[in-house]
């Protein structure tokens, strides 16, 4: 009779090593996110921390944060973390969630109005950072730069104005008495390298100014300059607002942009920095959108062969998207694994 033995393949030191690397392999939520081989079990939330820093500290592709986000039902709001708050990680069917424990007191089944402070609530990024780049100049969309109240003249017919002096405004719905308004120099057209159109102009800070009395033209008083205030400058209200509580994450659609402005005019771009990119609203970006940074391929001669080839792509970093208009968007440089320069190409992580 013949005796049935099942076939055992013996372990060999390249299989015990292959069998190592895959037990030692962080685990996979889905098909594609990673965890950080460095992440904590459990974290409690602190002062300072971002979204972006708690979100690199579990994954190593933070943007994929919603994946493994999961939060207790008897959170009010899903989407905000405060100090204090204790994230931890557990699996689930063996994939990986974040689970979010609330900080002691502020949850109670007890009935009660809740009140909830949202600036004390975690920020998506640094947002000191930003203001700290925004208040060095701003980028005005075409339409938006061609609808803004200008100045018209300048009293006594000087060719200049500063701090002190006052100037004419004309534009749709100037004051009342006393509103305050930035004045902004339109310097450089930002163009669109795919068809060569104008999307943008770069805003040069002039000054400040208070509107001392209505009427078409208006009169607006120079309050402070950092430089001179000429015809044809644009006035803004300063309303920039960055939302504080969004969700980093890839785009629904397939995005292919290029960096067409650095705020500040720098020549090298590296992590904090803000970029314009020729991509918005229409292009499917929204706030809190990622998109990794490539590095364009030069031209270099080929020595041997003759002639020339365009060296490949190389990644530099990573972007998020916190502002969008109709064609172009503001991006926080998060990342930067080399030098980063205007034209370099964006697309999706």
């Amino acid at each position: 009779m013949k005796i049935f033995q099942p076939w055992i393949r013996p372990v060999t030191a390249g299989t015990l090593m292959l069998l190592i690397i895959l037990l030692s392999t962080p685990a996979i939520a889905g098909d594609s996110v990673a965890l950080n081989p460095s992440h904590p079990d459990r974290y409690v939330v602190e002062r300072g921390d971002t979204l972006w820093d708690i979100s690199a500290m579990f994954l190593q592709d933070p943007w994929y944060w919603p994946e493994i986000w999961r939060v207790n039902p008897q959170v009010e709001n899903p989407h905000l973390i405060y100090p204090g708050d204790v994230l931890v990680l557990v699996y689930i069917d063996g994939k990986p969630q974040i689970r979010l424990e609330r900080a002691a007191g502020d949850e109670s089944l007890s009935p009660r109005i809740r009140s909830e402070d949202l600036g004390q609530a975690i920020a998506a990024i640094p947002l000191e950072t930003i203001a700290a780049f925004l208040s060095k100049g701003t980028v005005l969309e075409r339409d938006q730069a061609n609808d803004l109240p200008y100045i018209v003249a300048i009293k006594e017919g000087h060719l200049i104005g500063g701090a002190g002096n006052d100037v004419y405004v004309r534009g749709e719905e100037i004051g009342p008495v006393g509103r305050g308004y930035s004045v902004i120099h339109l310097g450089d057209k930002l163009v669109d390298p795919d068809d060569n159109s104008v999307v943008g102009y770069e805003g040069i800070f002039v000054g400040e100014g208070l509107i001392a009395r209505e009427g078409d033209p208006a009169t607006l008083h120079l309050v402070d300059t950092k430089r001179e205030a000429l015809e044809g400058d644009r006035l803004l209200r300063q309303e920039f607002e960055i939302p504080l509580q969004f969700i980093p994450r890839g785009p629904d659609e397939e995005v292919s942009g290029r960096i067409i402005h650095v705020i500040g005019g720098l020549a090298a771009i590296g992590q904090y920095h803000i970029v314009i990119l020729n991509r918005g609203a229409q292009h499917g970006l929204d706030v809190g959108h990622v998109l990794r940074v490539w590095q364009a391929g030069q031209k270099h001669r080929d020595s041997t062969a003759g002639g020339s080839v365009r060296l490949p792509d190389e990644p530099a970093g990573t972007v998020m998207i916190f502002k969008t208009y109709e064609r172009i968007s503001y991006g926080l440089i998060m990342e930067a694994t080399t030098d980063i320069h205007i034209l370099d190409k964006v697309k999706n992580p």
